[in-house]
């Protein structure tokens, strides 16, 4: 196998690894919306990066957090329903983005890879930040795996139990910004919330357990990033979206299987 494709694999299991188990509370909490709308802010993050000559990770991951600490102030405003509130953020950010990108002619972005991913021209600098970013992201979702939780089955209920509702929440909106941000040159910031949301949907039909649910759906992203990466590499289709199209394949498939009893 050439180093090109092996890292391309190391790395697309290490995203597979990290958004399957938060894929789970990103389909139960409903929350896919907003996996977007971090996911088109990244872009604004990629051209602030360039702008402020800073690295592109650590200004995702900053923008990331603003953008969480504006989505928590901005949900006490009942005048604008939430779907209201993370359109005009996704949709503003991403245009945002685009616009100071295009202020920026003295550098040369290949934004489609930004946007769509480019696995295939990972290095090993970029299977430091997915792998250190994704074993983060594992530790601090095992010690709040038990509040989250509690909060997605009953809010109520875990507040009046002394579940700390915003800060759960708020800690969750950063581990989505992270997983944007590391795995954005894989599968791309318009991809991304796929690869939490279908795994994590194709996993629901066969678990009897949250934790069953999780770990199927990290190991049916990792084979989504197998049979994409085979894909990509005999009919020379796009990696990022074939690994997306794997994964849309497996879901289709456990939809039609019968559902153990």
């Amino acid at each position: 196998m050439d180093d090109f494709l092996l890292r391309a694999l190391i790395a697309g299991l290490g995203v597979a690894l990290v958004t399957g188990p938060l894929g789970v509370f990103v389909v139960w909490r409903r929350m896919a919306y907003f996996g977007d709308t971090l996911a088109h802010s990244a872009l604004l993050g990629i051209a602030l990066g360039f702008l402020l000559g800073i690295n592109l990770n650590l200004s995702v991951i900053m923008l990331g957090i603003l953008l969480a600490l504006l989505l928590v102030g901005m949900s006490s405003n009942r005048q604008l329903s939430q779907d209201t509130q993370l359109g005009i953020l996704a949709h503003g950010a991403l245009s945002l983005g685009l616009v100071v990108m295009a202020f920026q002619s003295s550098v040369r972005v290949d934004l489609m890879g930004y946007l769509f991913g480019d696995i295939l021209a990972v290095t090993i600098t970029d299977l430091l930040w997915v792998w250190g970013g994704g074993l983060l992201v594992l530790l601090v979702l095992i010690m709040i795996w038990g509040p989250l939780l509690s909060l997605t089955v009953h809010e109520e209920l875990a507040q009046v139990e002394g579940v700390p509702v915003g800060r759960m929440r708020l800690i969750f909106m950063l581990l989505i910004a992270l997983v944007i941000a590391v795995s954005m040159k894989i599968v791309g910031v318009l991809l991304i919330t796929s690869m939490m949301i279908i795994p994590a949907a194709a996993a629901r039909r066969f678990s009897r357990t949250p934790e069953q649910m999780a770990v199927i759906a990290a190991a049916v992203g990792a084979l989504a990033v197998g049979l994409g990466l085979a894909g990509s590499w005999h009919w020379d289709t796009p990696a990022g979206p074939s690994v997306v199209v794997a994964a849309m394949l497996l879901f289709g498939l456990t939809q039609l299987t019968k559902r153990p009893i």
